[in-house]
């Protein structure tokens, strides 16, 4: 079997790229985080100081080279996986991947890497728009407040003092705008099966997207 694809979504701190790796790391596949791609681009819309509002100013996609390789996020060659995890990043891309113009250059670079291999890709679209043939859809979810904890244990391994609310806050404003941007919104795709992570340990949810590709869907039995 030369292609199989295995998309997984769900809204900020339900565990997409931590598990999507270890799926793929797992099953031998190549892993794909697009909202590492979509940071990568707010990164160089950042540097370039252009009008993040101004659609038309992201005409320099055109010649830029983003690629997702080994768990790393290059920008035309130079490794920024760090750079794109700044809180001026991170509060900037939603508005950025908001962008139609941006959304579809992305959706093409990444159909273009999945095409033919054997893929886990993550993100917010992937089921419904990037990859909506996958032979798997997962949908991850889980409340509020231990995605915000989730969240807060983040900051505290990188030194970042935050207040609970606040990040509590920060997600609810996350999910709001990536379910209403008009362009690709946050939504369960019909045929994803949902798996609440909410009382479960990130080993568990692996485990459990593995059983559906073997045992469900026949991969590698």
């Amino acid at each position: 079997m030369s292609q199989f694809h295995i998309a997984i979504d769900g809204p900020a701190g339900s565990g997409k790229s931590t598990i999507s790796a270890l799926v793929a790391e797992n099953l031998q596949f190549i892993h794909i985080d697009t909202g590492a791609m979509y940071r990568a681009v707010t990164l160089a819309a950042i540097e370039k100081n252009i009008d993040l509002a101004d659609e038309s100013a992201y005409v320099f996609l055109e010649t830029t080279d983003i690629k997702y390789v080994n768990d790393a996020i290059y920008l035309d060659g130079n490794d920024v996986s760090n750079l794109i995890r700044s809180d001026q990043v991170t509060s900037n891309v939603s508005q950025v991947s908001a962008h139609p113009y941006v959304r579809h250059k992305m959706v093409d670079i990444q159909r273009n890497a999945a095409k033919g291999e054997k893929v886990v890709m993550d993100g917010r679209d992937i089921g419904t728009v990037v990859l909506p043939n996958a032979d798997v859809k997962i949908f991850l979810t889980a409340d509020v407040l231990e995605r915000a904890k989730r969240r807060y244990g983040e900051y505290l391994r990188k030194g970042r003092i935050e207040r609970m609310d606040d990040v509590i806050e920060e997600i609810r404003v996350r999910d709001h705008k990536d379910s209403t941007r008009k362009e690709s919104p946050l939504r369960k795709a019909d045929d994803a099966i949902v798996l609440d992570t909410t009382y479960l340990t990130i080993d568990e949810v692996v485990m459990k997207i593995i059983d559906i590709v073997k045992k469900e869907h026949g991969y590698g039995l």
